[in-house]
């Protein structure tokens, strides 16, 4: 909330929410900002959908990052994460074709029900010849991977020649210590021969890297999706600050259901 503003500030007020854009130090009571690196909160906005990082993280993904044109399909694993509901809805609302990785086959109704328009269950389907079946014998030529090991070389090899995978995290990593746990075994043939690209993505980077009036543009087009309920993103579970530890051990449950939303006032 802002609590003082400095002279020539135009379009802002004293005691507006607002969210801040790639400003860093934030853990703390106040934060001195640019105006040019805030945007204000549209009232009635729940605190939950106020917090972008991951329909950010989708918007981006979805159109700017691997540069998917409506009519095309956008590969994505963990399509059951809140950043993979923000890339099915945001897919829907732009015309690209989603084709949605799970892990369990309980969850590819719900991934269906958002407007998801294919889904491919690794618990009793190959990812490959999944891929082959819906997409056609040369696979999709754009894909985003947050899961990486085994997956993500899966879907490298399931991408057409000349195809782009953008790989922005690695669940399969969590809590592992085996070196041979943290890598994506790219399959060095299907990269050379038909010379497709893998790359990451991190939003932190892409906040210090991109030009201050894209990223306010693709911020405040992120908020008013959100606000116009195109984006519809999951409630937290309020948890006072006091009792941080339990929200760290929820975060850290399999299934945990609503994400830890950190209360710091009464």
């Amino acid at each position: 909330m802002f609590d003082e503003l400095g002279s020539g500030t135009d379009g802002l007020t004293a005691g507006q929410r607002e969210i801040t854009i790639g400003v860093t130090g934030t853990w703390q009571e106040y934060v001195l900002a640019d105006a040019g690196r805030v945007l204000p909160v549209p009232p009635g906005m729940s605190d939950s959908t106020a917090i972008l990082a991951n329909p950010l993280t989708a918007v981006i993904l979805t159109g700017d990052e691997p540069d998917v044109q409506p009519g095309e399909w956008l590969l994505q694993t963990a399509a059951g994460s809140t950043v993979g509901q923000s890339v099915i809805q945001f897919g829907a609302h732009v015309g690209v074709k989603t084709l949605n990785v799970v892990r369990r086959r309980s969850a590819v109704e719900d991934i269906l029900a958002l407007g998801g328009t294919a889904v491919i269950c690794t618990e009793d389907e190959d990812l490959r010849e999944r891929v082959a079946d819906i997409a056609g014998h040369d696979g999709v030529s754009k894909a985003i991977d947050c899961v990486s090991g085994q997956i993500g070389a899966d879907v490298s090899r399931a991408l057409a020649p000349h195809g782009e995978l953008v790989v922005y995290g690695a669940l399969s990593t969590h809590r592992q210590t085996d070196p041979d746990k943290l890598t994506i075994p790219i399959f060095a043939r299907s990269l050379i021969y038909e010379t497709k690209t893998v790359r990451g993505f991190w939003l932190f980077r892409w906040f210090t890297e991109t030009l201050k009036d894209q990223m306010a543009a693709t911020t405040n087009r992120t908020l008013q999706l959100a606000d116009s309920g195109a984006l519809r993103v999951p409630e937290g579970q309020p948890i006072p600050l006091e009792k941080f530890t339990e929200a760290v051990h929820l975060a850290e449950a399999p299934a945990h259901g609503a994400k830890p939303l950190l209360v710091f006032e009464p």
